[in-house]
Order: structure tokens, then sequence, then C-alpha cells
């Protein structure tokens, strides 16, 4: 039997594994008991090893759009990329077209992308005009609310 204890946005569980049986694990959540089926099967000696992956599972995907970032600014020499300001996502959703090219001038309320969100088609309008200076996304991506466009310089 182990006992752990969990900060979940500030409300504190008390968690208490029982027995794990292939894939269905008997706890008690602060004295309420559950089976929880677990998507591998393991055995209560590897539960102190579960945590690791959970922690770790982060990082790759925190590496991922690191990696990915310099990999678009060496394409573009003649601006400086990223310079200016970013134009970010007023909505999660997925890019359906981009309208502009790094180095095109854009005026206040040229569209400069069509980004899908709830099985609608929303232009992306510029807020300022300027250069396009990076573009940071391609379509079909998805992208969350605030994610970062393109800049503008």
């Amino acid at each position: 039997m182990s006992k752990y204890q969990y900060k979940v946005q500030g409300v504190d569980y008390e968690v208490e594994i029982e027995e794990v049986e292939g894939n269905i694990a008997k706890v008690n959540v602060n004295g309420i008991p559950f089976e929880v089926e677990l998507q591998k099967p393991i055995n209560a000696a590897k539960h102190p090893q579960l945590s690791k992956p959970k922690v770790e599972a982060p990082k790759p995907v925190a590496a991922a759009p690191v990696a990915a970032a310099p990999a678009v600014a060496p394409a573009q020499p003649a601006a400086p990329a990223g310079a200016g300001t970013p134009v970010k996502a007023p909505l999660p959703g997925t890019v359906t077209e981009v309208k502009v090219q790094v180095g095109q001038q854009v005026n206040v309320g040229d569209v400069i992308l069509v980004l899908e969100a709830m099985k609608m088609q929303n232009n992306i309008e510029a807020e300022y005009a300027g250069t396009v200076t990076s573009i940071t996304v391609k379509p079909g991506e998805t992208v969350m609310e605030g994610a970062v466009l393109m800049t503008i310089g």
C-alpha cells in the first residue's frame, strides 16, 4: 500500500494505492474508494517510476518548438527574423492559409492569415502596417490562443 499527497489547482488530495492488478488500480482519494483503469498494465513495484515519465514528458514537447524556431530563422537572412511586433492567435484553431510571405509589406486591415476555429474561417488581419519579418506557423498547424503566428516590423 502506497500513500501520496498531491495538490491540484490548490486542492490537496491524499491518494492511497491499495492494489494494482493488470491495468486496474484500487485507490482511495481523500477516503473515497475508486477503481482506476490504467492505459498499460503495471505492477505495484513500478509506481515510483511512473512519476518520472510524467515529469519528463513536457521537456521534449518544450524542446521541439525551440528546435523548430532556429530552423526557421536561418532561412530568412534578408530580414532580421522576429524583429517587430508579434501577431498572436486570438483563439485556438487550425491555420488553413497563410496569405503573406516574409518580406512582404502589409497595411492595417490586410488579411494576413486564415484560422479555422469551431468550423468557421476567421480572417486574421494586420493591426498595424509594416513588413512581415517572420512567419512561425504553416497551413495545417494547430495553434493555441496567444500563440505567435508571425511578426510584423
